[in-house]
């Protein structure tokens, strides 16, 4: 098979038991491509490290591609129950594979439209036959209880919706807190690669800057002395002085040591412009890990309050089976009750019959 489209790229996945740090799943830039399964009509991403599938993941309808940088982007597998993270070189990289995974998708859902027609056509006479009504074998004999079991079992029905409807919603603010974090933990790692680079750039430099100070000390010395030897020439002059050959030779030097220095301060002031660029950079850094540390506060707080929540939910819980135990006693005390006035029933019909 041919791959529809393909683009090199870190690959990572999300840590299986914290769900939130990222593991990388090749030392190196990978190739990541689209193929079509025409033997079962599906999209596949695949990737290979050497010889093991890192990523073997069907496209369907319902997943998302998502940016968290500018060279970082996401998506959720539930088949394979992780998600994939893909770190690109370049910002149009990221843009590129995006919008052909949006075409992937809109192709997944046609053929997925396209199957379940066929599948419709071939079983046209396909139907869901309506449940017969079975109220007369489950009725049970008529009898009111005006009693406190069904105000309890009411509110422990009702109580039971609002914690599990509180415990969805907990959830969910931890989920978008979880997602959160690892977009900053994804920027942060662009940060620290962009860092990385930056400080080898930077040491390079300062070497450079170490050589070129020394030969510009050198030139300068060596401009000085052939000012020197000029102004002693001149100053003797008559027909012990140079000649205006080796005049015009030692002026053109002179004047090539200065454009040289001229050029190298040039190079001194742009070394010196990336360095300030990487203070800031280092600043951004130094920002992104202290909102890092108030996002993990901040899901300590909602894991705290899940687990009160959890705690509330399991005390319910055990109030509801309480109520529901006193009320099937109550049941069975009134099965009771009724079998006896049957009974009573029963005997005074007797007596009268006589």
């Amino acid at each position: 098979e041919q791959p529809i489209f393909s683009a090199r790229a870190h690959v990572f996945q999300i840590d299986p038991t914290t769900k939130r740090n990222w593991i990388p799943a090749s030392k190196h830039a990978v190739t990541v491509s689209f193929f079509y399964d025409a033997n079962r009509n599906v999209y596949r991403i695949i990737s290979v490290g050497g010889t093991k599938a890192i990523i073997n993941c069907i496209v369907s309808p319902n997943m998302t591609f998502t940016k968290t940088s500018q060279k970082f982007g996401q998506w959720a597998d539930s088949r394979a129950n992780t998600v994939y993270g893909l770190g690109f070189s370049s910002e149009q990289q990221l843009h590129q594979f995006a919008e052909r995974f949006k075409e992937i998708k809109e192709a997944a859902r046609l053929a997925r439209e396209k199957s379940q027609d066929k599948i419709d056509m071939a079983n046209p006479a396909l139907g869901i036959a309506a449940p017969q009504d079975m109220s007369e074998d489950l009725q049970s004999p008529p009898m009111c209880i005006n009693g406190p079991g069904e105000d309890k079992l009411f509110r422990s029905q009702s109580a039971d919706i609002t914690l599990s409807s509180e415990k969805e919603r907990i959830k969910k603010m931890l989920s978008e807190g979880s997602i959160c974090e690892m977009n900053l933990e994804a920027e942060l790692f662009t940060l620290q690669d962009s860092n990385a680079k930056l400080i080898a750039a930077l040491h390079e430099a300062n070497a450079n800057v170490e050589q070129w100070k020394k030969q510009l000390a050198a030139y300068q010395e060596e401009t000085e002395r052939l000012r020197e030897q000029v102004a002693d020439l001149e100053s003797h002059g008559g027909g012990h002085g140079p000649s205006d050959l080796l005049k015009d030779e030692l002026t053109q030097s002179l004047e090539e040591l200065e454009a040289l220095l001229k050029a190298k301060d040039e190079e001194i002031r742009i070394l010196q412009s990336k360095k300030s660029s990487f203070q800031e950079l280092e600043q951004e850094r130094e920002e992104t890990l202290h909102r890092l540390q108030e996002l993990e506060i901040r899901n300590v707080e909602l894991e705290r309050r899940v687990q009160n929540a959890e705690q509330t939910l399991a005390s319910s819980l055990e109030d509801r089976d309480r109520t529901e135990n006193e009320i099937q006693r109550l049941i069975e005390i009134l099965d009771v009750k009724i079998f006896d006035l049957n009974d009573l029933r029963q005997s005074m019909v007797k007596l009268i019959d006589k």
